[in-house]
């Protein structure tokens, strides 16, 4: 069974930073995946805030453009979202998405929440 464990989340002054992890396991897929972070603020529609694929090639959302790096570790289906210069509208709950490219699946995990006050 896969698991999907976000850890790294917490309550922060505006400016300063977190690093948030993630890992999945309990699979076997050999195959190129896509590892994301996504965060919902309360009211808020889920939202893409970058993302990393198993062969480096990663992207971002404008709104984190230049203030969030996302690295990966290939072989062992980990993510790291490090967080800088945050602001009171990054604060969300922040999701992490695993998912697999042969196949139609993908994995969720329970969130982490990030809360950057002003």
């Amino acid at each position: 069974q896969v698991q999907v464990v976000e850890s790294g989340g917490g309550s922060v002054q505006a400016g300063g930073s977190l690093n948030l992890s993630c890992a999945a396991s309990g699979h076997t897929y050999t195959c190129t995946y896509l590892m994301s972070w996504y965060r919902q603020a309360p009211g808020k529609e889920r939202e893409f805030v970058s993302g990393i694929r198993s062969d480096g090639i990663a992207g971002y959302a404008n709104s984190v453009k230049g203030r969030f790096t996302i690295s990966g570790h290939s072989t062992k289906s980990m993510v790291y979202l490090q967080m800088n210069s945050l602001k009171p509208e990054d604060t969300a709950i922040y999701y992490c998405e695993f998912d697999p490219q042969c196949t139609d699946n993908n994995y969720w995990g329970q969130g982490t929440q990030v809360t950057v006050s002003s």
